[in-house]
Order: structure tokens, then C-alpha cells, then sequence
């Protein structure tokens, strides 16, 4: 078995200290349907490639943002791409509200089925430049919000609005994760095999006002196999967006993901040591 890193330690720091940024590069990528995608690259600051980590955004999000996620992803040794979605990006996000104000705007881009198939179009798209540069057979994919609608989806979750994923993934990090609800059937995750990390907050309600509670049915849901679910005290949906007063959730997300990934790479997934702030379940 192998430690990836001594995972506390190292991502607190590099969260916490400035000038020790990873390496970055914008790109232009070219989908199948011949449309161009934005993103965002880190380079991994270790002398190997890991494996290759795919950012999610949330709705109206960029691949200008998750910083925060970019770095700690390249500190784990993980070639790091935030995607931008073009079909449900800030531009979309902007007509959507437009036309029917912010929260009913906002949930008909969240239920899109094109924005959907266009993120998975993105996703093959920076996966094929990512493979290029790194010799690695480990993908993640990591989302926030309708990032963790989507890598849900991918990972096999029923969904109404047809979408069916490819399950082409090591494992699945879910930042802000939906309950049952518009996007989602009651048991909607109980097919997915594979290891997969939840996160919310206390404060992380969902759209519509039900309680941050409801980010919990997918981990209920899930057969046992590597599934953890983690709730932070306090934390809110911006804050996993690394927006707002958001530095302690940051360097709490950091540390479980690399707890997670540091059990996942152990073989027995199991949680070593608690996380301050975090209370951890795992089946």
C-alpha cells in the first residue's frame, strides 16, 4: 500500500501560504460538435502525474473559478482541469434569469438536458487533452452543485431528464450534493459502484429553501463500497464555490478530500482520523 501524502499537513499549508500556486494554463478546447470549450489547467507539483482530476463548476460558474480546488487537486499530485460550460455558464446562467428572474431561471438551467450533455461533451473533450499530458489510469471527477449533478449522473444516478452517464471514472467527489427532488427520483444513486466522496454544509440549503439535510439521500441511497459523506458546521453552498468568507471551508474540503483519496489509495478506505469541523460517515 501506498500513502499518497501526509495529507493534513500539506494541504493546510499550501491553502494557507501565499506564493505557493501551481501552474496554470488556459486552453481553448475543441468538442466533438466542433465548439470551442474554455479551461483551466494545473499542473501537478509532484515529479509524477497521479492521476488527472476534471472540475465541475455549478450553474453560471467558469472555469476561471474553484481555484481553490485547482490547487488542492495539483498539491495531491493530480493534473487539475476547471471546465467551463459553455451551454451553462455565466452567459447562460444571465438569459436564464432574463427571462424568468433568479430562482425559476436558475432551476430551468439546472434541468436543462442540453446543458447537460453539453458539460458531458466538455468532459470528453479536457479528459482527451488531459490524457496527453499525463501517464496516469486514475480520473476523478470532482463537482460542485450542478458540477455535483453531474458527476452523479455520470457515476450511473437516475435522473429525469434522460441523461445516462458512462461510469468512466475512478471515483466521484461531490461538493453541495442534490436530494431527491427536480433533478433526481427518491434512490435515484443506489447503481453506483464506485468510491465516491459527498460534502455539505449546514448551511447549505437547496434551491427552493429544503433543508441542506436533503444533500444526504444520495449517500443513503448508495450501496456500501468506499462511500463517504461529510457535513461541515456552518459551511454554506457559496463557500464550497470558494466564494465568500470561505477560507475554512476550503481548507476543510481540502483535508477530506485528501483523507478520501489517501483511504482510497490505502485499499481499505477507511477514515484514519476525524477532521476538525467535519463530521465524517462512511459505509
Amino acid at each position: 500500500m501506498k500513502a499518497l501524502f501526509c495529507c493534513f499537513t500539506t494541504v493546510a499549508f499550501l491553502l494557507a501560504t501565499p506564493g505557493t500556486t501551481a501552474a496554470q494554463e488556459a486552453l481553448s478546447l475543441m468538442r466533438q460538435d466542433q465548439q470551442r470549450v474554455p479551461a483551466t489547467a494545473y499542473a501537478p507539483r509532484t515529479p509524477t502525474c497521479q492521476g488527472i482530476a476534471m472540475i465541475s463548476p455549478g450553474a453560471g460558474g467558469s472555469e476561471d473559478g474553484y481555484r481553490y480546488l485547482g490547487e488542492v487537486m495539483a498539491s495531491l499530485g493530480y493534473l487539475a482541469v476547471v471546465m467551463g460550460h459553455p451551454e451553462s455558464g455565466r452567459r447562460a446562467l444571465q438569459e436564464h434569469v432574463v427571462r424568468s428572474g433568479i430562482r425559476d431561471g436558475l432551476a430551468a438551467l439546472i434541468t436543462e438536458q442540453a446543458a447537460y450533455r453539453g458539460r458531458f461533451m466538455d468532459i470528453a473533450a479536457s479528459r482527451k487533452w488531459a490524457q496527453s499530458r499525463c501517464d496516469s489510469s486514475e480520473y476523478l471527477l470532482v463537482g460542485h452543485s450542478m458540477g455535483a449533478a453531474t458527476a452523479m449522473m455520470e457515476a450511473g444516478a437516475h435522473n429525469k431528464l434522460g441523461i445516462r452517464g458512462t461510469n468512466a471514472f475512478s471515483a466521484y467527489i461531490a461538493l453541495s450534493p442534490q436530494g431527491a427532488g427536480i433533478i433526481f427520483p427518491d434512490d435515484a444513486w443506489a447503481d453506483i459502484r464506485q468510491p465516491v466522496l459527498l460534502l455539505t454544509g449546514t448551511r447549505d440549503d437547496e434551491l427552493g429553501g429544503a433543508s441542506w439535510q436533503t444533500r444526504t439521500d444520495a449517500f443513503r441511497s448508495m450501496p456500501a463500497g468506499c462511500k463517504w459523506l461529510g457535513v461541515m458546521e456552518g459551511a454554506t453552498h457559496m463557500n464550497f464555490a470558494g466564494r465568500g468568507m470561505s477560507r475554512l471551508t476550503e481548507i476543510r474540503t481540502a483535508q477530506t478530500i485528501a483523507s478520501f483519496l489517501d483511504a482510497l489509495h490505502g485499499g481499505g478506505c477507511r477514515l484514519v482520523r476525524p477532521i476538525p469541523g467535519v463530521e465524517i460517515d462512511t459505509k
